[in-house]
C-alpha cells in the first residue's frame, strides 16, 4: 500500500511554517520534547533521550497513521486524505483572514471555515484524542476518530459568541511559541495542575465563565476568544458555566465588535507563551531557542498573570448583552441575544435590560481604567481612530 498520508500531521504543516524565525535560510524550528524520556545503552546504563532538537516541519508534530482506520485487515487513511485535508484547506485562508484583520472587510464563510478549523484541530490531537477516550469511554481507534467527525463542531457555537481580541506582538522581541495542541484553554482559576481540570489530557471547559481560549494565528497574531459575561464583569464564579451553555446550536457573530490594534510588550508575549507551555501535552516549537523557556522570565501565579488581566478584552467597547432581530425579503423574521437564546426563551435578552448588569459593567470599566490608563487596549470598528470603509461582505 502507498505510504502517501502516512504521516499524520496533527499540527498541519503550513501553521507550523508560520513561527519559522524568517531569518532562518533552513526554513526549521527549535522543538522541545517537554517529557524526554529515558533509555538504555548496551551497557545497562541509563541515558536520558535529548529534549532539544532543530528540525523541519515535516517531523514536528507528526506520528505515522494516528488517523489510519482498520476494517477487515485492511488499512485506510481517507480521514486524512478527504476530511482533515479539506478542513485543513479552509482553515489555512482563516487563519490568513483573522491574522491580518482590521476591520476592512467581514466574510462569513471565513468565519464559518475557523470555528470548524479550531474546533476539529483542538479534538485532533494526542491531548483531543486521549480526552476523547476519557470523555466518552471509546477504546478503539476507529470510535474515537469517528466522536472527531461526529464532533467536529463542537465548539464552535460557543466561541462565536465570545468577545474576541487580535492581539499583535509585532513590537516584541520574543514572539509566540506553537504547542502540540495549539487551541490552549486557560482559566485563572484552575491551576496548571488542577487534577479535574489539568491533568492529563483534560482542559477547564470553555463553557467556564473565567476561560479563555487562545490560539495563535501566526508568530506575532493571537486570537483571545473570553466569554461575554467576563468581559464585562469578571466578579462571577471563575467555573461556574456561562449562561446557555449547550454546544452545537446556532450563534451570532459580529464582525465590527472583534477588538483589534492590542499592543503586547516582551512580557505578556512572554506570559502568553507560559501558559501555551504549560498547556502542552508533550511538545512546543519555536523560531528561537530562547522563546522556548518563558518561565525563566514569568515569576507571577498561574492566576495574576498580567496583573490577572493578561487576557482580559477592553471592556470600553463592550455592553453586557445585545437583542438581535433580522428581517428576510420573504417578510419573516429571526431573533436571537448575544447568549444565543430566542425570542421564546423566558430570559431572551434579560442581560441588555438589567440595572445590575450594566452596575457591575460601569464597575468593572472604571476599575480596568484605573489600571490600564485612558487609551484603549484594543479596539472595535466604533473604536477607530480613522474608521475603515465599510467592510464589504
Amino acid at each position: 500500500m502507498s505510504a502517501e498520508y502516512q504521516s499524520n500531521h496533527y499540527v498541519p504543516q503550513w501553521y507550523q511554517r508560520q513561527f519559522i524565525d524568517p531569518e532562518r535560510s533552513d526554513q526549521e524550528l527549535y522543538l522541545l520534547d517537554l517529557k524526554p524520556g529515558s533509555f538504555k545503552d548496551g551497557k545497562g546504563r541509563r541515558h536520558r533521550h535529548r529534549a532539544l532538537r532543530v528540525t523541519g516541519t515535516k517531523h514536528c508534530f507528526a506520528i505515522d497513521d494516528l488517523y489510519a482506520t482498520r476494517l477487515r485487515g485492511s488499512t485506510s487513511r481517507e480521514l486524512e486524505r478527504v476530511f482533515f485535508g479539506d478542513i485543513d484547506d479552509r482553515g489555512r485562508k482563516a487563519v490568513k483572514f483573522f491574522a491580518g484583520y482590521e476591520h476592512d472587510r467581514m466574510r462569513q464563510n471565513v468565519l464559518d471555515d475557523l470555528m470548524l478549523f479550531m474546533s476539529t484541530q483542538k479534538l485532533r490531537t494526542p491531548k483531543g484524542l486521549d480526552w476523547l477516550v476519557d470523555a466518552s469511554g471509546a477504546t478503539k481507534r476507529e470510535d474515537v476518530l469517528r466522536h472527531v467527525v461526529r464532533m467536529q463542531s463542537l465548539y464552535g457555537a460557543i466561541w462565536t459568541e465570545c468577545v474576541w481580541q487580535i492581539a499583535d506582538a509585532s513590537a516584541s522581541p520574543t514572539k509566540f511559541i506553537v504547542s502540540d495542541h495549539p487551541v490552549t484553554v486557560y482559566n485563572k482559576a484552575c491551576t496548571s495542575n488542577n487534577p479535574l481540570y489539568c491533568k492529563g489530557p483534560r482542559d477547564p471547559d470553555i463553557r467556564m465563565n473565567a476561560t479563555h481560549t487562545l490560539f495563535p494565528l501566526c508568530a506575532d497574531r493571537l486570537l483571545i476568544l473570553t466569554n461575554l459575561a467576563w468581559a464585562c464583569a469578571p466578579y462571577r464564579s471563575p467555573m461556574e458555566f456561562r449562561v446557555n451553555p449547550e454546544l452545537q446550536r446556532g450563534a451570532m457573530f459580529n464582525f465590527l465588535e472583534v477588538q483589534v490594534r492590542r499592543q503586547l510588550d516582551e512580557h505578556e508575549v512572554r506570559e502568553v507563551n507560559f501558559v501555551l507551555k504549560r498547556r502542552a501535552y508533550q511538545f512546543i516549537a519555536a523560531g528561537r531557542e530562547e522563546w522556548l523557556y518563558p518561565e525563566r522570565h514569568v515569576q507571577q501565579h498561574w492566576r495574576d498573570l498580567g496583573g490577572g488581566h493578561l487576557l482580559m478584552p477592553d471592556p470600553r467597547s463592550l455592553t453586557p448583552g445585545a437583542e438581535y432581530m433580522m428581517g428576510y425579503s420573504d417578510g419573516s423574521t429571526h431573533g436571537m441575544d448575544t447568549f444565543g437564546r430566542l425570542p421564546e426563551h423566558a430570559e431572551f435578552g434579560q442581560e441588555s435590560r438589567s440595572g445590575s448588569e450594566h452596575e457591575l459593567h460601569r464597575r468593572w470599566r472604571s476599575e480596568f481604567e484605573q489600571r490600564h490608563g485612558p487609551s484603549r487596549r484594543g479596539m472595535c470598528f466604533d473604536d477607530m481612530p480613522t474608521r475603515p470603509t465599510t467592510p464589504s461582505t
